[in-house]
This record gives C-alpha cells, sequence and structure tokens, in this order.
C-alpha cells in the first residue's frame, strides 16, 4: 500500500532490485532466498514508473543467481545527473574550500556497464581515473520539492563508479567530457530500496587489483542525498528511474603522488555496505574502424 507521500512501501519493510538477462530479454527481479523472482518490468526504472508495489509484479518465474547476467538496474535513464566535491576527504585533497552549492554535471546512459561487465579504457587517454559513490534511483516524480518531499521520492539507492578520463575532464572548466566517455562507468548490483537503507551511515570502498584506493562513511558528505535531490528539482523536473550520483571520497588517483590510473587488465572492485559490491575488468577500446581515426 502507499504511504501518504504517494510512494509505495513494501510489506517487508524494504526490496532489493536488480535487472537480469536470461539469454533472451532484460527483465526486473527481487533479490529473495537467494534466487531473483522475474518481475513484469524490462528493468528497475519500468518499476519505479508503473508506480506499485513491486512484489505485485511477480510473474512466478524464478532463477539461479548463477543462470542469469545481472545488467546495470537502470537500462536507459532519462537523467544521469552527477555531483562534484560533495566529501570533505575529497575537497581536502584537492586543496579546495568547502563548497556553498553542489557542482553538478550530466552523463549519458550509453557511459554505463553492468556491475560484472568490462570498462572500456577510452584509446585517447592514459589518466583514466576511479571514483566510487552511492547512487540514488528516483522512485516517483517531483518538481520543485522540498527535502523532506525529496527524501521520500526517492526509490533506492546502489552504486555507481564515476570513472573519469582527467586530462579530458580538465581540458575546460566544464566536467562533462571527462565524466560520460562510452562504457566507463559501472552500475550495480541491486537497487535497495529506502525504506531498508539509511544513506548516511553506510561504509563505501574501491578497491584495484584488491588495493584499497577508496574508504570513507558516507556522513563525510557535505550535501545530503535528500537535500541533492530538492536542490536537483527546482531546476529540472526529476522522473522515476533518474539518477542522481552524490560526489566520491578521498583517495582518486589523480591526486596521489605519482599519479595513479587504470590500466588494461585491472580488476576494480566498487563496495557499499548495505548495497553489494561491483567487479569490473579494464581492457583497452577495440581498435577504430578503417577510415575511421580517433582525433585528440
Amino acid at each position: 500500500m502507499p504511504d501518504r507521500s504517494g510512494r509505495y512501501r513494501p510489506r517487508d519493510g524494504g526490496m532489493r532490485l536488480v535487472t537480469i538477462h536470461d539469454g533472451h530479454q532484460s527483465r526486473a527481479a527481487l533479490v529473495e532466498a537467494g534466487e531473483y523472482v522475474e518481475l513484469a518490468a524490462a528493468d528497475v526504472g519500468h518499476v519505479f514508473r508503473q508506480g506499485t508495489d513491486p512484489s505485485r509484479l511477480q510473474t512466478g518465474r524464478r532463477y539461479a543467481v548463477a543462470s542469469v547476467r545481472l545488467l546495470a538496474p537502470v537500462l536507459q535513464p532519462g537523467k544521469i545527473i552527477g555531483v562534484g566535491t560533495n566529501y570533505r576527504s575529497h575537497a581536502a585533497e584537492l586543496g579546495r574550500p568547502l563548497p556553498e552549492f553542489p557542482a553538478l554535471f550530466a552523463k549519458f546512459a550509453c557511459a554505463l556497464v553492468g556491475p560484472e561487465d568490462d570498462i572500456v579504457l577510452p584509446a585517447v587517454s592514459d589518466a583514466v581515473d576511479w571514483e566510487v559513490e552511492l547512487a540514488v534511483v528516483i522512485g516517483r516524480h517531483i518538481h520543485r520539492a522540498s527535502e523532506v518531499e525529496a527524501r521520500t521520492a526517492i526509490g533506492g539507492y546502489t552504486i555507481l563508479n564515476d570513472v573519469s578520463v582527467r586530462d579530458w575532464q580538465r581540458r575546460t572548466s566544464q566536467a562533462l567530457q571527462g565524466k560520460t566517455f562510452d562504457r566507463t562507468s559501472p552500475f550495480g548490483p541491486e537497487v535497495v530500496t529506502s525504506d531498508e537503507l539509511d544513506p548516511m551511515t553506510v561504509t563505501l570502498s574501491c578497491a584495484v587489483d584488491d588495493v584499497v584506493m577508496q574508504e570513507a562513511r558516507t556522513d563525510d558528505m557535505i550535501f545530503t542525498p535528500a537535500w541533492l535531490v530538492s536542490y536537483i528539482s527546482e531546476i529540472v523536473p526529476l522522473e522515476p528511474g533518474d539518477i542522481v550520483t552524490t560526489g566520491t571520497p578521498g583517495g582518486v588517483g589523480f591526486r596521489r603522488d605519482p599519479p595513479v590510473y587504470l590500466r588494461a587488465g585491472h580488476v576494480l572492485t566498487s563496495t557499499i555496505s548495505g548495497i553489494g559490491e561491483m567487479h569490473n575488468r579494464c581492457r583497452a577500446a577495440d581498435p577504430a574502424p578503417p577510415g575511421i581515426s580517433a582525433r585528440t
């Protein structure tokens, strides 16, 4: 049943949602007793857009975890909005004062890969960096929302690694061109509904080949997820399935001495307590087709 905010609350106090591929098509599913329970929806974004208790969408079909491939939870989000410098530890390593307002940038859906997929390292850069982030998936339409309204509109939380192409990011004062290279940003594995997870009490970490590079608690955030969603909703309406990433803590590669970047063969592990972890191998981009040259 919906609560007074209009958002459905699962009867058991929380749910975990994934998007799977069964070899023929993508389907949203509930995580239940070590299995995936198929839902009548193509992905988690479609579940939220239907505006009903996800448990009512069950088809009765169940999958063993090992029998399917996990995809990015939302396959074609209408918006992906990133937030820069939202952890005190990250501001400190950058040598910047705490911001008065969040720095926002966009990503596009083509940048996303699933929680087990390869990260494709752009051929035009050797400065590809990691940024583990808590990601918000919007659960219902909001526009010009208060912080309280924004909190109730959050459908759930998951992980996004905002893999950044630093040399392209620094070409201008605008970050977008370093943030949305094709097939660079792992996203998933599960969307944990907002009534099951307190976003300000979890730990996030990022490791490269099992060497931990980032580790922090979300209470180091400058702007909370609900505040960010409220702020962004003053600019644009937010719709079910839209994604807001909430910034990364200190420990990024380009601020190390000497700088450290991702290379082909590296395995990037992104973890958030209460949600899960992603394992993504880095690989070089395929050669450009004949007749097409990469311009730098």
